[in-house]
This record gives C-alpha cells, structure tokens and sequence, in this order.
C-alpha cells in the first residue's frame, strides 16, 4: 500500500480503462480522486457508479470533460443530472442500466472470484433481453457476470499504514465491494493513523484490497462535499 498524493495516485489510469467509482450520489464521493482524474485527462473511460453524476462536481465533472464513453448505473437520471441527459440525448455517451442489487452482486461476485449467478431481478424486462435465463425452485432467474474493474476509486474515513480501511456511516455504501472488484483500488480518506490505530474489528475493507491512499483531510473533505450540495 502507497500513501501518494492525488494526482500521483490516478497518474498512471490509461485510456478506456474501467472505473469502479463509490458513491450514493453525493455520500461517499471520492471528489478528490475524481478531480485529479479530471486534470490527468485519461479518456473513453467506462465507469461504474450507482448514479450518473449530480450538479456539476464529482462524476458530473468528469463527464463534462468528455472523458466517458460509457456509463454503467443504476439511476441514470435525477432532478440533477443534466450533464449526463445532455450527453445520452446528444449521443455522446453509451449508457448500461443494471437494477442497484445486481449492480452490488456483480462486483461482489468479481471479488469474491464466481464465475457468474443467476438472480429473479430484471427477469422479464427489457434487462434480460439476451441473457441466458433458468426455472430455479419454481422462479425464473437471469444469468449476470461479474463486473471488474482496472480501478476503483473509493472514499473512506480512515485508513491505517497497512491501508485497513473504515468509512463514514452511509458514506461506505459500495467502497467495499468495489475495492474488491478492482486490480488496483485508490482510497481517498480523512487520515492515515498508525498500524494498529484502528481497532481490528472495525475494518471494513482489509489492506490486500487497498493499493493507494490518499489523504485529504476532513476540512477538505468537507469542502468537496458542501461544494457539490451548493
């Protein structure tokens, strides 16, 4: 695990690399690791995220950037995600709608190494159209693959010098199944403390899935994230 500042942590995402990116809308927004994404410039990236950005900041901004060729979410569309509408309407970005539970499954299956589960969510839909599908205990289900990233871009509270990771309340929200999803997983937290300054029960996400640590500090934190509420 590296302690690198933000801009060397995302320096080496290559173009049209997949980027697992942690949030519940605003809650758990790696803001800093996004805007050092914006600055290094990487393009036709894939992202996934559990929405499709909001206002102007985080995601929002490395949309408006141009820097997305396709979006990977499961509520693409809010009061606040014009940057997004604009882009799909115009054509300039492709979209993959995955119900939120199947998004959450699929990385975690990628983390955990399953080859693939079937689940009764989207049987039926337009989202199982050309899925492979099976009568299980009397229910139909669809076949989902697990869903991999090269990065994951992650949000936390704290981590230690062994990069064990603990989050802030609803704040973690999908850090932890991304982190395993990903070959290589970047944490932006409030402070690094010293092995053994976080108690070992409340690790959330264990130090062999965490690559690089950036932190930013609380008031920053804070900032970033009172900024994309104005």
């Amino acid at each position: 695990m590296q302690v690198l500042d933000a801009d060397a942590a995302v320096a080496d995402i290559a173009d049209g690399a997949t980027v697992l990116i942690g949030g519940f809308g605003k809650s758990g927004m790696p803001f800093t690791l996004i805007d050092a994404l914006v600055r290094q410039g990487a393009r036709d990236l894939t992202v996934v995220s559990n929405n499709a950005g909001n206002g102007t900041t985080g995601l929002a901004a490395l949309l408006a950037a141009g820097q997305v060729r396709r979006m990977v979410c499961s509520f693409p569309r809010q009061s606040d995600s014009f940057v997004f509408d604009d882009l799909y309407r115009a054509g300039e970005i492709e979209l993959e709608v995955v119900p939120q539970g199947n998004l959450a499954e699929r990385m975690r299956a990628a983390g955990a190494g399953i080859g693939a589960f079937f689940t009764p969510t989207g049987f039926g839909t337009i989202l199982a159209d050309g899925k492979e599908t099976r009568r299980i205990d009397g229910r139909d289900h669809v076949l989902e693959y697990p869903l991999r990233g090269d990065v994951a871009l992650v949000a936390a509270r704290r981590a230690d010098g062994a990069g064990n990771v603990v989050y802030h309340k609803t704040a973690r929200n999908f850090g932890p199944v991304m982190a395993t999803a990903a070959a290589t997983t970047i944490v932006e937290v409030d402070d690094v403390v010293e092995v053994g300054g976080i108690d070992p029960e409340a690790v959330v996400t264990p130090g062999i899935f965490v690559s690089r640590v950036v932190a930013v500090g609380a008031e920053q934190r804070i900032a970033a994230r009172e900024g994309a509420a104005g």
